[in-house]
Protein backbone atom coordinates (compact mmCIF):
# COMPACT_ATOMS: atom_id res chain seq x y z
CA UNK A 1 0.00 0.00 0.00
CA UNK A 2 1.06 3.58 -0.77
CA UNK A 3 0.66 6.59 1.30
CA UNK A 4 1.16 10.28 0.63
CA UNK A 5 3.39 11.16 3.79
CA UNK A 6 5.29 14.48 5.02
CA UNK A 7 9.14 13.48 5.09
CA UNK A 8 8.90 13.61 8.63
CA UNK A 9 6.21 11.11 8.84
CA UNK A 10 8.15 8.98 6.49
CA UNK A 11 11.05 8.93 8.85
CA UNK A 12 8.82 8.10 11.31
CA UNK A 13 7.83 4.89 9.16
CA UNK A 14 10.63 3.80 8.31
CA UNK A 15 11.75 3.87 12.20
CA UNK A 16 8.41 1.67 12.91
CA UNK A 17 9.41 -0.40 9.76
CA UNK A 18 13.00 -0.62 10.92
CA UNK A 19 12.00 -2.46 14.41
CA UNK A 20 12.63 0.56 16.40
CA UNK A 21 12.29 0.15 20.31
CA UNK A 22 13.06 3.57 21.70
CA UNK A 23 13.12 7.60 20.26
CA UNK A 24 13.96 10.39 22.63
CA UNK A 25 14.14 14.08 20.99
CA UNK A 26 13.13 17.31 22.12
CA UNK A 27 11.29 19.59 19.66
CA UNK A 28 12.55 21.72 17.03
CA UNK A 29 11.25 22.79 13.69
CA UNK A 30 11.71 21.10 11.22
CA UNK A 31 12.02 17.81 13.16
CA UNK A 32 9.36 18.13 15.10
CA UNK A 33 6.84 15.65 13.42
CA UNK A 34 9.10 12.63 13.55
CA UNK A 35 8.72 12.41 16.79
CA UNK A 36 5.13 13.45 16.82
CA UNK A 37 4.11 10.76 14.01
CA UNK A 38 6.07 7.89 16.41
CA UNK A 39 3.08 8.25 18.97
CA UNK A 40 1.17 6.46 16.58
CA UNK A 41 2.94 3.28 16.71
CA UNK A 42 2.97 3.42 20.81
CA UNK A 43 2.11 -0.63 20.78
CA UNK A 44 5.69 -1.13 19.73
CA UNK A 45 7.81 2.08 20.13
CA UNK A 46 8.33 4.41 23.48
CA UNK A 47 8.22 7.76 22.88
CA UNK A 48 9.36 10.76 24.83
CA UNK A 49 10.11 14.41 24.64
CA UNK A 50 13.30 15.28 26.94
CA UNK A 51 14.07 18.08 28.40
CA UNK A 52 16.82 18.98 25.85
CA UNK A 53 18.40 17.29 23.05
CA UNK A 54 21.62 16.29 25.27
CA UNK A 55 19.26 14.22 27.90
CA UNK A 56 17.83 12.58 24.51
CA UNK A 57 20.51 11.73 22.70
CA UNK A 58 22.27 10.29 25.69
CA UNK A 59 18.61 8.36 26.46
CA UNK A 60 18.80 6.93 23.03
CA UNK A 61 22.72 5.85 23.24
CA UNK A 62 21.46 3.84 26.53
CA UNK A 63 18.80 2.46 24.84
CA UNK A 64 21.23 1.51 21.90
CA UNK A 65 23.96 0.22 23.98
CA UNK A 66 21.06 -1.94 25.63
CA UNK A 67 20.66 -3.85 22.59
CA UNK A 68 17.53 -1.67 21.14
CA UNK A 69 17.17 -0.15 17.83
CA UNK A 70 17.24 3.76 19.01
CA UNK A 71 16.48 6.82 17.50
CA UNK A 72 16.75 10.63 18.67
CA UNK A 73 15.74 13.43 16.65
CA UNK A 74 16.10 17.44 16.18
CA UNK A 75 16.99 20.45 14.34
CA UNK A 76 20.25 21.58 13.34
CA UNK A 77 21.30 23.98 16.38
CA UNK A 78 20.16 21.06 18.13
CA UNK A 79 22.57 18.94 16.81
CA UNK A 80 24.65 21.38 18.90
CA UNK A 81 23.62 20.72 22.07
CA UNK A 82 23.75 17.06 21.43
CA UNK A 83 27.65 17.27 20.22
CA UNK A 84 29.05 16.01 23.28
CA UNK A 85 27.63 12.15 23.51
CA UNK A 86 27.33 12.14 19.34
CA UNK A 87 31.24 12.76 19.21
CA UNK A 88 31.34 9.85 22.03
CA UNK A 89 29.13 7.93 20.91
CA UNK A 90 31.76 7.55 17.39
CA UNK A 91 33.80 5.90 19.39
CA UNK A 92 31.81 3.85 21.33
CA UNK A 93 29.37 2.50 18.11
CA UNK A 94 25.67 0.90 18.20
CA UNK A 95 24.64 -2.25 19.70
CA UNK A 96 21.86 -2.09 18.89
CA UNK A 97 21.92 0.46 16.00
CA UNK A 98 21.92 4.32 16.34
CA UNK A 99 20.33 6.71 13.96
CA UNK A 100 20.51 10.49 14.82
CA UNK A 101 17.63 12.42 12.42
CA UNK A 102 18.57 15.94 11.95
CA UNK A 103 16.41 18.40 9.76
CA UNK A 104 18.25 21.50 8.42
CA UNK A 105 16.69 24.88 7.76
CA UNK A 106 17.87 26.88 5.10
CA UNK A 107 16.44 29.92 4.59
CA UNK A 108 16.13 29.94 8.20
CA UNK A 109 12.29 29.71 8.47
CA UNK A 110 12.60 29.25 12.10
CA UNK A 111 15.99 29.14 13.44
CA UNK A 112 18.57 31.69 14.43
CA UNK A 113 21.74 30.66 12.17
CA UNK A 114 22.08 28.29 8.56
CA UNK A 115 24.47 25.94 9.47
CA UNK A 116 25.09 22.63 7.72
CA UNK A 117 24.95 19.62 9.20
CA UNK A 118 27.42 17.68 7.16
CA UNK A 119 30.29 19.18 8.99
CA UNK A 120 29.37 17.26 11.83
CA UNK A 121 29.57 14.17 9.96
CA UNK A 122 32.90 14.47 8.92
CA UNK A 123 34.31 15.96 12.08
CA UNK A 124 32.73 13.35 14.46
CA UNK A 125 33.54 10.52 11.30
CA UNK A 126 29.66 9.46 11.41
CA UNK A 127 28.82 8.19 8.59
CA UNK A 128 25.48 10.21 6.99
CA UNK A 129 22.17 9.79 5.01
CA UNK A 130 20.64 12.10 2.95
CA UNK A 131 16.91 11.88 1.10
CA UNK A 132 15.55 13.75 -1.42
CA UNK A 133 11.76 13.25 -0.61
CA UNK A 134 9.22 10.99 1.56
CA UNK A 135 9.92 7.30 -0.22
CA UNK A 136 13.47 7.89 0.28
CA UNK A 137 13.12 8.99 3.83
CA UNK A 138 11.42 5.69 4.76
CA UNK A 139 13.75 3.60 2.66
CA UNK A 140 17.21 5.71 4.35
CA UNK A 141 16.11 5.60 7.71
CA UNK A 142 15.72 2.01 7.07
CA UNK A 143 19.16 1.48 5.78
CA UNK A 144 20.74 3.74 8.54
CA UNK A 145 19.69 1.33 10.53
CA UNK A 146 21.39 -1.46 8.73
CA UNK A 147 24.84 0.60 8.59
CA UNK A 148 24.63 1.09 12.57
CA UNK A 149 24.55 -2.49 13.14
CA UNK A 150 26.71 -3.56 10.13
CA UNK A 151 29.74 -0.63 11.17
CA UNK A 152 29.22 -0.47 14.57
CA UNK A 153 27.97 3.09 14.20
CA UNK A 154 25.53 5.93 15.00
CA UNK A 155 24.54 6.78 11.68
CA UNK A 156 23.25 10.56 10.46
CA UNK A 157 19.97 11.17 8.47
CA UNK A 158 20.17 14.42 7.34
CA UNK A 159 16.63 16.09 6.18
CA UNK A 160 16.20 19.69 5.23
CA UNK A 161 13.08 21.69 5.51
CA UNK A 162 11.81 21.13 2.02
CA UNK A 163 12.30 17.52 2.38
CA UNK A 164 10.71 17.41 6.29
CA UNK A 165 7.90 19.35 4.82
CA UNK A 166 6.98 18.45 1.80
CA UNK A 167 4.77 15.25 0.51
CA UNK A 168 5.20 12.14 -1.76
CA UNK A 169 4.03 8.90 -2.04
CA UNK A 170 5.69 6.49 0.51
CA UNK A 171 5.06 2.60 0.49
CA UNK A 172 4.19 1.01 3.22
CA UNK A 173 5.42 -2.53 4.37
CA UNK A 174 5.38 -4.44 7.73
CA UNK A 175 7.47 -3.60 10.82
CA UNK A 176 10.86 -6.11 10.96
CA UNK A 177 10.61 -8.97 13.99
CA UNK A 178 14.28 -7.57 15.97
CA UNK A 179 14.84 -9.38 19.43
CA UNK A 180 16.40 -7.42 21.00
CA UNK A 181 20.86 -7.77 21.01
CA UNK A 182 22.47 -9.05 24.11
CA UNK A 183 23.72 -6.74 26.40
CA UNK A 184 27.02 -7.77 27.43
CA UNK A 185 28.93 -5.93 30.09
CA UNK A 186 32.41 -4.45 27.87
CA UNK A 187 34.57 -1.77 29.64
CA UNK A 188 37.07 -1.69 26.65
CA UNK A 189 34.09 -0.83 24.35
CA UNK A 190 31.44 1.48 26.30
CA UNK A 191 33.40 3.10 29.02
CA UNK A 192 35.17 6.06 27.66
CA UNK A 193 38.43 6.79 29.47
CA UNK A 194 41.70 8.04 28.13
CA UNK A 195 43.04 4.28 28.27
CA UNK A 196 39.86 2.53 26.28
CA UNK A 197 39.49 6.21 24.09
CA UNK A 198 42.37 5.65 22.57
CA UNK A 199 42.49 2.24 21.30
CA UNK A 200 39.14 2.83 20.31
CA UNK A 201 39.81 5.74 17.97
CA UNK A 202 41.68 3.26 15.82
CA UNK A 203 39.28 1.35 15.32
CA UNK A 204 36.85 3.98 14.30
CA UNK A 205 39.78 5.06 11.42
CA UNK A 206 39.24 1.35 10.21
CA UNK A 207 35.77 2.24 10.18
CA UNK A 208 36.46 5.29 8.14
CA UNK A 209 38.52 2.90 5.43
CA UNK A 210 35.46 0.34 5.27
CA UNK A 211 32.75 2.94 4.88
CA UNK A 212 34.58 4.93 2.00
CA UNK A 213 34.65 1.48 0.37
CA UNK A 214 30.69 1.23 0.87
CA UNK A 215 30.27 4.89 -0.51
CA UNK A 216 32.09 3.44 -3.93
CA UNK A 217 29.54 0.28 -4.25
CA UNK A 218 26.87 1.34 -1.84
CA UNK A 219 23.00 1.66 -4.47
CA UNK A 220 22.11 5.12 -1.50
CA UNK A 221 24.55 6.54 -4.39
CA UNK A 222 23.48 6.68 -7.94
CA UNK A 223 24.36 8.36 -11.58
CA UNK A 224 21.64 8.92 -14.08
CA UNK A 225 23.68 8.88 -17.88
CA UNK A 226 21.51 10.99 -19.98
CA UNK A 227 23.91 10.96 -22.62
CA UNK A 228 24.89 15.04 -22.05
CA UNK A 229 28.27 16.53 -21.71
CA UNK A 230 27.36 18.08 -18.60
CA UNK A 231 27.52 16.57 -15.00
CA UNK A 232 25.69 17.46 -11.93
CA UNK A 233 26.91 16.34 -8.42
CA UNK A 234 24.24 16.74 -5.78
CA UNK A 235 22.11 15.36 -3.40
CA UNK A 236 18.89 15.44 -1.41
CA UNK A 237 16.27 18.15 -2.05
CA UNK A 238 18.77 19.73 -4.33
CA UNK A 239 18.94 16.79 -6.52
CA UNK A 240 14.90 17.24 -6.47
CA UNK A 241 15.40 20.91 -7.52
CA UNK A 242 17.83 20.15 -10.30
CA UNK A 243 15.69 17.39 -12.05
CA UNK A 244 13.16 20.13 -12.22
CA UNK A 245 15.26 22.64 -13.68
CA UNK A 246 17.12 20.47 -16.11
CA UNK A 247 15.53 17.40 -16.28
CA UNK A 248 17.33 15.01 -18.78
CA UNK A 249 19.25 17.25 -20.69
CA UNK A 250 22.26 16.92 -17.91
CA UNK A 251 23.66 13.92 -16.52
CA UNK A 252 23.39 13.33 -12.30
CA UNK A 253 25.33 11.64 -9.64
CA UNK A 254 23.10 11.54 -6.69
CA UNK A 255 25.12 11.10 -3.13
CA UNK A 256 22.27 9.23 -1.13
CA UNK A 257 25.65 8.70 1.10
CA UNK A 258 26.71 12.63 1.87
CA UNK A 259 29.28 11.41 4.16
CA UNK A 260 32.37 9.58 3.67
CA UNK A 261 31.66 10.33 -0.56
CA UNK A 262 33.26 7.77 -2.75
CA UNK A 263 36.36 8.94 -4.87
CA UNK A 264 36.75 6.38 -7.90
CA UNK A 265 32.73 7.01 -8.54
CA UNK A 266 33.40 10.79 -8.54
CA UNK A 267 36.08 10.19 -10.90
CA UNK A 268 34.03 7.81 -13.08
CA UNK A 269 31.35 10.13 -13.78
CA UNK A 270 33.75 13.73 -14.31
CA UNK A 271 35.38 11.82 -16.55
CA UNK A 272 32.29 11.35 -18.84
CA UNK A 273 31.43 15.05 -18.63
CA UNK A 274 33.08 18.65 -20.44
CA UNK A 275 31.28 20.43 -17.77
CA UNK A 276 30.65 19.33 -14.09
CA UNK A 277 28.70 21.15 -11.59
CA UNK A 278 28.17 20.79 -8.14
CA UNK A 279 24.52 21.76 -6.82
CA UNK A 280 24.33 21.55 -2.53
CA UNK A 281 22.62 24.53 -0.40
CA UNK A 282 24.55 26.21 2.30
CA UNK A 283 28.30 25.19 2.24
CA UNK A 284 29.98 23.63 -0.49
CA UNK A 285 30.81 20.20 1.14
CA UNK A 286 30.24 17.82 -1.81
CA UNK A 287 32.30 20.66 -3.63
CA UNK A 288 35.34 21.03 -1.43
CA UNK A 289 35.67 16.68 -2.18
CA UNK A 290 35.42 17.14 -5.57
CA UNK A 291 38.40 19.88 -6.06
CA UNK A 292 40.10 17.98 -3.06
CA UNK A 293 40.38 15.21 -5.67
CA UNK A 294 41.81 17.67 -8.42
CA UNK A 295 38.63 17.59 -10.26
CA UNK A 296 37.57 21.06 -11.73
CA UNK A 297 34.35 21.76 -11.28
CA UNK A 298 31.24 24.98 -11.18
CA UNK A 299 29.82 25.84 -7.97
CA UNK A 300 30.47 28.46 -5.29
CA UNK A 301 34.15 28.32 -4.88
CA UNK A 302 35.45 30.62 -7.44
CA UNK A 303 36.20 34.32 -7.45
CA UNK A 304 33.88 36.57 -6.16
CA UNK A 305 31.35 37.63 -8.37
CA UNK A 306 31.71 34.46 -10.78
CA UNK A 307 30.50 31.75 -8.54
CA UNK A 308 27.05 30.06 -9.77
CA UNK A 309 25.39 28.95 -6.43
CA UNK A 310 25.25 30.90 -3.56
CA UNK A 311 26.01 29.99 0.09
CA UNK A 312 22.98 31.57 1.15
CA UNK A 313 19.27 30.22 1.67
CA UNK A 314 17.09 27.94 -0.25
CA UNK A 315 17.87 26.99 -3.79
CA UNK A 316 14.83 26.75 -6.27
CA UNK A 317 14.21 25.46 -10.04
CA UNK A 318 14.50 28.66 -11.58
CA UNK A 319 17.93 29.81 -9.75
CA UNK A 320 19.98 26.74 -11.00
CA UNK A 321 18.17 26.47 -14.57
CA UNK A 322 19.32 30.20 -14.98
CA UNK A 323 22.57 29.20 -13.33
CA UNK A 324 23.31 26.09 -16.12
CA UNK A 325 21.29 27.37 -18.86
CA UNK A 326 21.80 31.15 -18.66
CA UNK A 327 20.93 32.11 -22.84
CA UNK A 328 17.24 30.41 -21.94
CA UNK A 329 14.72 32.76 -21.32
CA UNK A 330 13.25 32.57 -18.12
CA UNK A 331 9.13 31.20 -18.57
CA UNK A 332 6.37 31.35 -16.61
CA UNK A 333 6.43 27.56 -15.07
CA UNK A 334 10.05 28.50 -13.44
CA UNK A 335 9.02 32.31 -12.57
CA UNK A 336 8.72 32.70 -9.02
CA UNK A 337 5.22 34.27 -7.95
CA UNK A 338 6.17 37.59 -5.84
CA UNK A 339 4.65 36.74 -2.56
CA UNK A 340 3.55 39.70 -0.41
CA UNK A 341 5.48 39.76 3.13
CA UNK A 342 3.68 38.84 6.10
CA UNK A 343 6.04 39.46 8.91
CA UNK A 344 5.65 37.10 12.08
CA UNK A 345 3.64 38.50 15.07
CA UNK A 346 2.28 37.52 18.63
CA UNK A 347 -0.65 35.57 18.29
CA UNK A 348 -3.70 37.71 19.34
CA UNK A 349 -4.33 37.39 22.94
CA UNK A 350 -0.35 36.10 23.74
CA UNK A 351 0.11 36.24 27.14
CA UNK A 352 4.08 37.31 26.26
CA UNK A 353 2.07 40.65 24.55
CA UNK A 354 1.71 42.19 28.32
CA UNK A 355 5.30 41.33 29.99
CA UNK A 356 7.32 42.83 26.60
CA UNK A 357 4.63 46.28 26.64
CA UNK A 358 5.94 46.61 29.83
CA UNK A 359 9.34 45.62 29.95
CA UNK A 360 9.46 48.30 26.80
CA UNK A 361 7.41 50.88 29.46
CA UNK A 362 10.15 50.61 31.85
CA UNK A 363 13.05 50.75 29.80
CA UNK A 364 14.78 47.75 30.22
CA UNK A 365 17.60 45.91 29.09
CA UNK A 366 16.00 42.49 27.85
CA UNK A 367 18.48 39.31 27.18
CA UNK A 368 16.15 37.61 24.88
CA UNK A 369 15.94 33.82 24.17
CA UNK A 370 14.58 31.33 21.80
CA UNK A 371 10.96 30.75 21.88
CA UNK A 372 7.61 32.62 20.61
CA UNK A 373 8.81 35.87 22.47
CA UNK A 374 11.99 35.95 20.85
CA UNK A 375 9.08 38.27 18.66
CA UNK A 376 9.36 40.72 21.67
CA UNK A 377 11.44 42.61 19.39
CA UNK A 378 9.99 43.10 16.39
CA UNK A 379 8.00 46.50 16.22
CA UNK A 380 5.79 47.89 18.09
CA UNK A 381 7.10 46.21 21.01
CA UNK A 382 10.88 46.30 20.24
CA UNK A 383 11.83 45.29 24.18
CA UNK A 384 14.28 42.36 23.55
CA UNK A 385 17.92 43.65 23.06
CA UNK A 386 19.73 40.59 22.33
CA UNK A 387 18.85 36.55 21.49
CA UNK A 388 22.08 34.04 21.31
CA UNK A 389 20.74 30.34 21.78
CA UNK A 390 18.57 28.12 24.03
CA UNK A 391 19.09 29.43 27.71
CA UNK A 392 21.30 32.37 26.62
CA UNK A 393 18.77 34.41 28.42
CA UNK A 394 19.99 33.66 31.55
CA UNK A 395 23.51 33.02 31.17
CA UNK A 396 24.34 36.13 29.05
CA UNK A 397 22.86 38.14 31.65
CA UNK A 398 25.14 37.27 34.01
CA UNK A 399 27.13 38.23 32.15
CA UNK A 400 26.84 41.60 31.56
CA UNK A 401 25.46 41.99 35.23
CA UNK A 402 28.97 41.08 36.26
CA UNK A 403 30.68 43.46 33.60
CA UNK A 404 28.45 46.67 33.44
CA UNK A 405 28.04 46.47 37.75
CA UNK A 406 25.10 47.73 39.98
CA UNK A 407 23.27 50.26 38.45
CA UNK A 408 22.96 48.23 34.81
CA UNK A 409 21.97 45.24 36.66
CA UNK A 410 19.06 47.21 38.43
CA UNK A 411 17.77 47.85 34.37
CA UNK A 412 18.56 44.07 33.08
CA UNK A 413 16.28 41.05 33.12
CA UNK A 414 16.42 37.88 31.21
CA UNK A 415 13.68 36.40 29.74
CA UNK A 416 12.93 32.42 28.84
CA UNK A 417 9.96 29.94 28.10
CA UNK A 418 8.98 27.85 30.48
CA UNK A 419 9.99 25.09 28.45
CA UNK A 420 13.15 26.64 27.32
CA UNK A 421 13.92 27.41 31.06
CA UNK A 422 13.28 22.80 31.40
CA UNK A 423 15.76 22.91 28.41
CA UNK A 424 18.86 25.00 29.47
CA UNK A 425 17.86 28.08 31.43
CA UNK A 426 17.57 26.38 34.65
CA UNK A 427 21.98 26.30 34.59
CA UNK A 428 22.31 29.40 33.99
CA UNK A 429 20.07 30.46 36.83
CA UNK A 430 22.04 28.06 39.32
CA UNK A 431 25.28 30.06 37.77
CA UNK A 432 23.81 33.57 39.19
CA UNK A 433 23.11 32.23 42.33
CA UNK A 434 26.37 30.28 43.05
CA UNK A 435 28.40 33.01 41.59
CA UNK A 436 26.84 35.80 43.48
CA UNK A 437 24.72 37.13 40.79
CA UNK A 438 21.74 39.56 41.50
CA UNK A 439 19.80 39.54 38.12
CA UNK A 440 16.06 39.27 37.99
CA UNK A 441 14.85 36.17 35.64
CA UNK A 442 11.61 36.23 34.01
CA UNK A 443 10.06 33.07 33.34
CA UNK A 444 7.13 32.65 30.66
CA UNK A 445 4.77 29.84 32.00
CA UNK A 446 2.17 29.71 29.51
CA UNK A 447 1.62 26.29 30.02
CA UNK A 448 3.05 24.08 26.81
CA UNK A 449 5.81 24.65 24.70
CA UNK A 450 4.55 27.12 21.85
CA UNK A 451 6.68 27.52 19.32
CA UNK A 452 7.16 24.04 17.94
CA UNK A 453 3.43 23.50 17.94
CA UNK A 454 1.97 22.63 21.61
CA UNK A 455 4.13 19.71 22.61
CA UNK A 456 4.20 18.76 26.19
CA UNK A 457 7.14 19.15 28.55
CA UNK A 458 8.07 18.52 32.41
CA UNK A 459 5.59 21.76 33.66
CA UNK A 460 2.62 20.80 31.74
CA UNK A 461 2.02 18.02 33.88
CA UNK A 462 1.13 15.33 30.28
CA UNK A 463 3.46 13.49 28.69
CA UNK A 464 3.87 12.75 24.75
CA UNK A 465 0.81 10.29 24.63
CA UNK A 466 -0.94 12.77 26.76
CA UNK A 467 -0.98 10.62 29.87
CA UNK A 468 -0.74 12.76 33.20
CA UNK A 469 2.71 12.97 34.16
CA UNK A 470 4.78 14.58 37.35
CA UNK A 471 4.83 17.96 36.90
CA UNK A 472 7.66 20.14 38.08
CA UNK A 473 6.79 22.78 40.49
CA UNK A 474 8.43 26.06 38.69
CA UNK A 475 8.52 27.42 42.30
CA UNK A 476 9.75 25.25 44.08
CA UNK A 477 12.13 24.23 41.89
CA UNK A 478 13.67 28.21 41.83
CA UNK A 479 13.83 27.96 45.41
CA UNK A 480 15.74 24.95 45.66
CA UNK A 481 18.70 25.95 44.15
CA UNK A 482 19.02 29.19 46.36
CA UNK A 483 16.46 31.77 44.32
CA UNK A 484 14.65 33.29 47.72
CA UNK A 485 12.82 35.57 45.74
CA UNK A 486 10.23 34.36 43.58
CA UNK A 487 7.03 35.98 42.42
CA UNK A 488 4.43 34.52 40.50
CA UNK A 489 2.53 37.27 38.32
CA UNK A 490 -0.45 37.79 35.76
CA UNK A 491 1.21 39.40 32.36
CA UNK A 492 -2.14 41.00 31.90
CA UNK A 493 -2.95 42.46 35.21
CA UNK A 494 -0.80 45.75 33.60
CA UNK A 495 -0.53 47.56 36.83
CA UNK A 496 0.50 44.79 39.00
CA UNK A 497 2.77 42.92 36.80
CA UNK A 498 4.88 46.72 36.38
CA UNK A 499 4.82 47.21 39.98
CA UNK A 500 6.70 43.58 40.62
CA UNK A 501 9.02 44.29 38.02
CA UNK A 502 9.89 47.64 39.73
CA UNK A 503 10.43 45.14 42.74
CA UNK A 504 12.95 42.49 41.80
CA UNK A 505 14.96 44.42 39.84
CA UNK A 506 15.48 47.51 42.49
CA UNK A 507 16.76 44.29 44.80
CA UNK A 508 20.41 43.21 44.95
CA UNK A 509 19.89 39.67 44.74
CA UNK A 510 18.78 36.72 42.55
CA UNK A 511 15.04 36.77 41.61
CA UNK A 512 12.74 35.01 39.35
CA UNK A 513 9.06 36.53 38.40
CA UNK A 514 7.31 33.74 36.72
CA UNK A 515 5.29 35.12 34.28
CA UNK A 516 1.90 33.13 34.37
CA UNK A 517 -0.61 32.96 31.96
CA UNK A 518 -1.63 30.24 29.28
CA UNK A 519 -1.38 30.70 25.54
CA UNK A 520 -3.95 31.63 23.50
CA UNK A 521 -4.11 28.69 21.05
CA UNK A 522 -4.51 26.34 23.83
CA UNK A 523 -8.17 24.61 23.12
CA UNK A 524 -9.52 25.25 26.90
CA UNK A 525 -8.29 28.89 26.70
CA UNK A 526 -11.57 30.87 26.55
CA UNK A 527 -12.76 34.34 26.78
CA UNK A 528 -15.50 35.83 26.97
CA UNK A 529 -17.19 38.12 24.39
CA UNK A 530 -15.08 40.28 21.85
CA UNK A 531 -13.30 43.87 22.15
CA UNK A 532 -14.51 46.35 20.54
CA UNK A 533 -13.88 50.68 20.78
CA UNK A 534 -16.10 53.23 21.66
CA UNK A 535 -16.08 56.09 18.97
CA UNK A 536 -17.43 58.66 21.98
CA UNK A 537 -14.46 57.75 25.01
CA UNK A 538 -11.59 57.12 22.20
CA UNK A 539 -8.88 60.22 22.62
CA UNK A 540 -7.01 58.47 19.64
CA UNK A 541 -4.25 58.40 21.50
CA UNK A 542 -3.21 55.30 20.22
CA UNK A 543 -1.81 53.66 23.35
CA UNK A 544 -3.68 50.69 22.60
CA UNK A 545 -1.19 50.50 18.99
CA UNK A 546 1.90 49.48 21.77
CA UNK A 547 0.84 46.49 22.36
CA UNK A 548 1.40 45.25 18.43
CA UNK A 549 -2.02 43.32 18.44
CA UNK A 550 -2.25 42.13 14.95
CA UNK A 551 -6.27 42.70 15.58
CA UNK A 552 -5.67 46.33 16.43
CA UNK A 553 -5.31 48.82 13.64
CA UNK A 554 -5.59 52.75 12.71
CA UNK A 555 -7.73 53.69 9.88
CA UNK A 556 -7.75 56.67 7.87
CA UNK A 557 -11.16 58.17 7.56
CA UNK A 558 -12.85 62.05 6.91
CA UNK A 559 -11.92 62.94 10.50
CA UNK A 560 -8.31 61.94 10.65
CA UNK A 561 -8.35 58.42 11.23
CA UNK A 562 -10.01 56.15 14.18
CA UNK A 563 -8.80 52.76 16.35
CA UNK A 564 -10.22 49.60 14.76
CA UNK A 565 -10.48 46.26 16.00
CA UNK A 566 -10.94 43.59 13.53
CA UNK A 567 -13.35 41.20 15.50
CA UNK A 568 -12.54 37.89 13.03
CA UNK A 569 -8.75 38.14 14.79
CA UNK A 570 -9.75 39.27 18.30
CA UNK A 571 -10.10 36.24 21.12
CA UNK A 572 -11.25 38.54 23.75
CA UNK A 573 -8.13 38.52 26.09
CA UNK A 574 -8.80 41.90 27.24
CA UNK A 575 -5.40 43.12 27.41
CA UNK A 576 -6.21 46.17 25.34
CA UNK A 577 -8.65 46.95 27.93
CA UNK A 578 -5.96 47.07 30.30
CA UNK A 579 -3.67 49.30 28.45
CA UNK A 580 -6.26 52.13 27.71
CA UNK A 581 -6.30 54.70 30.31
CA UNK A 582 -9.32 56.26 29.13
CA UNK A 583 -11.83 53.09 29.18
CA UNK A 584 -12.84 53.09 25.76
CA UNK A 585 -12.14 49.78 24.86
CA UNK A 586 -15.00 47.63 25.57
CA UNK A 587 -16.48 43.81 25.28
CA UNK A 588 -19.21 43.05 23.37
Amino acid sequence: MKKLMLGNEAVARGAYEAGVRFVSSYPGTPSTEITESIVQYKDDIFAEWAPNEKVACEAAAGAAIAGARAMTCCKHVGLNVMADPVFTMSYIGANGGLVIAVADDPGMHSSQNEQDSRHYAKASKIPMLEPSDSGECKEFTKAAFELSEQYDTPVFLRLSTRVSHSQSLVELEERAALDLKPYEKNIPKNVMMPAMAVKKHVIVEERQKKLAELAERTPLNSIEDNGSEIGVITSGISYLYAKEALGDRVNYLKLGLAYPMPEDMIRRFAKKCRTLYVIEELDPFIEEHVRALGIPCIGKMVSPGKEKFSYLYEYTAAMIRKAVFPEEAEDEAFAAPEAPMRPPVLCPGCPHRGTFYVLKKLGLTVSGDIGCYTLGATAPLQAVDSVICMGASVSAAHGMAKVRGEEFNHKLVSVIGDSTFMHSGITGLIDIVYNHGANTVIILDNSITGMTGHQDNPLSGKDIYGNPAKQVDLEMLCRSIGVERVVVADPFDVKNFERVVKEETAVDEPSVIIAQRPCALLKYVKYEGKCCVNPETCRKCKMCMKIGCPAISWKEDGEGGHIEIDQTQCNGCGLCMNICPFGAIEKH
